[in-house]
C-alpha cells in the first residue's frame, strides 16, 4: 500500500491510504461562508433523512445562521474537492467542562455525501476539527454515534478513543 498525501493531509500530519493504487481527491476543508448555504442545506437534509428525521424551516435557518454567528460557541466546516463540490460538512460546538480548565469541543453532526464515502472525507472533517479545536485551547473532542452506524465507527475507532459511555436523554419539549 503506498500513501499520497494532498495539501491538506499534509499541514495536519494525516495519510489517507491509497487503495489499489487509485489518486486520492485532494480535499480543501475550510469554514463554510453564506456563499454555502445551498449547497449544507442538500447535506444537513440528506444527514436528517439518514438518521429518519427532518427539521422545520425555521431550524434550518436558525442553524445556518448560529453556525455562521462568530458570537456562537459552534462553527461549520465543509471538505470540497478539486472542483469546488462540497462533499461533507461537519457541525461542531464549544463548551465549558466541569473536568478542565478550558472548553471541550463537541462533535455534533459529521455527514459526508453517499457518493463521497470511502474517500477520506470524514476522516479530513475530523481532523480539522482537532486543528481548530486545538487552537481554541480546547482539551477534548468527543462526539456520539448510533451503535449501528458500523461503517463511520470503523472510522471513529482509527481516530478517537470509545470512551465506552452510554447516552442516556429526556426530550423536554
Amino acid at each position: 500500500m503506498t500513501v499520497r498525501l494532498n495539501s491538506f493531509q499534509q499541514a495536519i500530519g494525516t495519510a489517507l491510504p491509497d487503495w489499489q493504487g487509485a489518486q486520492l481527491p485532494a480535499l480543501a476543508v475550510r469554514p463554510l461562508a453564506a456563499t454555502d448555504e445551498a449547497a449544507w442545506r442538500a447535506l444537513w437534509r440528506d444527514y436528517q433523512t439518514f438518521y429518519h428525521t427532518a427539521l422545520s424551516e425555521e431550524m434550518f435557518a436558525t442553524t445556518w445562521a448560529r453556525l455562521l454567528d462568530a458570537a456562537e460557541p459552534m462553527f461549520v466546516l465543509g471538505a470540497f474537492d478539486d472542483a469546488g463540490r462540497l462533499l461533507g460538512i461537519v457541525h461542531a460546538i464549544y463548551h465549558r467542562s466541569c473536568w478542565t480548565a478550558g472548553p471541550y469541543c463537541y462533535l455534533q453532526d459529521l455527514y459526508t455525501a453517499d457518493d463521497a464515502r470511502g474517500r477520506g472525507v470524514g476522516r479530513a472533517l475530523i481532523e480539522a476539527v482537532y486543528a481548530q479545536a486545538r487552537d481554541a485551547g480546547a482539551s477534548r473532542v468527543y462526539w456520539l454515534t448510533h451503535e449501528t452506524n458500523t461503517t463511520a465507527r470503523t472510522l471513529y475507532d482509527q481516530v478517537a478513543t470509545n470512551a465506552g459511555f452510554i447516552q442516556y436523554r429526556k426530550d423536554l419539549g
